[in-house]
């Protein structure tokens, strides 16, 4: 069964490259366009892996993580930050909000599947 995995991002065209990328490899995939909407996306359904970028409108990412890190089911999920933000003090706060690990915008893809393909098979 294919493994399910969450991208949230409010860029279209991001969570286009995500999604293609994603897809290609065999993963499943469910969308949302900022924090709040990915909140309730997860909360609906079941993810293997969320993949969030953390400057979005309304709830940002580091919020979310802590909102799903609450959740039934998220305590032990890999979620991971796909952002432009590179700083050691606010990939710091990505660990303490509970990300379990942070690729920064542009990404590459066969980075992306590798590290997807490490988390969840």
């Amino acid at each position: 069964m294919a493994k399910k995995i969450l991208t949230v991002d409010d860029s279209a065209s991001i969570r286009q490259m995500v999604g293609f990328t994603l897809k290609s490899a065999g993963y499943e995939l469910g969308e949302a366009v900022d924090g709040n909407s990915g909140l309730r996306l997860a909360q609906s359904a079941r993810f293997d892996l969320v993949l969030t970028d953390q400057n979005m409108p309304g709830m940002d990412g580091l919020t979310m993580i802590r909102a799903l890190r609450k959740t039934a089911g998220y305590a032990s999920t890999p979620i991971l930050m796909l952002t432009t933000e590179s700083s050691d003090q606010m990939k710091a706060q990505g660990r303490a909000a509970g990300a379990t690990g942070w690729l920064v915008k542009p990404f590459d893809p066969q980075k992306l599947l590798d590290v997807v393909k490490r988390l969840v098979g």
